[in-house]
């Protein structure tokens, strides 16, 4: 049975109110059958230091990605696992994490590649609920082994890949790319010492819109009330067909989950293979500067 969906005023006027939880809410709920909490950061070594009591641990790397291969697990890896961490099927399952709950939206999409149907994030995630000083656990919760079902990954409907999105850039397809990383990468002027992240070259995608994720949040992390996340995505039609990518997919990941959970878009997909894929290309065609 589906926990009750959280009736805070602020997640009121959203798309999907059903996919957010308060802190308040999600710690009176804290035990309730049917409800699992889930910890994914991209520092995975937070949750050694701390979490909310009873929440398991996601490792977006570890546990989300094929080892050899780049892509996602597979059906019956995932199932095993959901099974694994005590999570059905049918469960609640709310996904918080820190940067601003960039891989806690990354894992929570993921979710939705394998169909899981009741996923809700936590409203400011990891910083929020650690300010207001609520309880932290250490210990690892053990939970009995499920028999979550093997389905099969579904993309089609959440993910793009990089001929769509060729397609797009030389407006073979009518779709709107959208670059949520910071204006000095978008126009390719940013000053970054190479790293394993990093990329041959810079820019943005050509045609693609500059929409910084950090519009959609607050400095405490918490989502911004639906008026300005509105006016922020002022320049995107929430009716074309839409793709939005970063530089792993993480920040894309949490724009996705704006545009699609709070602004209401009907086709929204992630490119996770974002710019350190396109950046790495050769002979793929790159813009620079501030505007398309």
């Amino acid at each position: 049975m589906p926990v009750p969906f959280d009736p805070y005023p602020p997640f009121k006027d959203f798309a999907h109110p059903e996919a957010f939880v308060s802190a308040a809410w999600l710690s009176a709920r804290l035990g309730t059958s049917g409800l699992r909490v889930v910890e994914s950061d991209e520092d995975a070594l937070l949750y050694d230091i701390g979490h909310i009591p009873g929440a398991v641990r996601i490792d977006w790397q570890r546990d989300l990605n094929d080892p050899v291969t780049r892509d996602f697990i597979d059906g019956e890896a995932f199932a095993a696992l959901m099974r694994a961490k005590g999570i059905a099927r049918e469960d609640t399952v709310v996904i918080y994490g820190d940067k601003c709950n960039w891989w806690a939206a990354y894992t929570m999409w993921v979710f939705k590649l394998f169909g899981h149907e009741d996923v809700r994030i936590l409203d400011g995630g990891r910083d929020a609920w650690m300010a207001e000083e609520r309880d932290t656990s250490f210990a690892v919760p053990e939970y009995p082994e499920t028999d979550y079902p093997v389905v099969e990954r579904n993309d089609a409907t959440e993910r793009a890949f990089v001929d769509e999105v060729l397609d797009a850039a030389d407006g073979r397809a009518e779709i709107t790319l959208v670059d949520v990383r910071d204006l000095d990468d978008y126009a390719g002027t940013a000053e970054k010492a190479y790293s394993p992240k990093s990329v041959e070259r810079a820019g943005h995608i050509p045609g693609a819109l500059h929409a910084y994720w950090r519009n959609a949040v607050h400095f405490n992390n918490r989502f911004r009330p639906f008026a300005e996340i509105q006016e922020a995505y002022s320049n995107l039609d929430p009716k074309a067909p839409t793709i939005t990518y970063c530089q792993l997919g993480d920040r894309s990941a949490h724009s996705w989950f704006v545009l699609k959970y709070i602004l209401g878009f009907r086709d929204v997909r992630n490119y996770d293979g974002s710019w350190s894929e396109w950046g790495n290309m050769v002979r793929m065609p790159i813009a620079t500067g501030e505007t398309p």
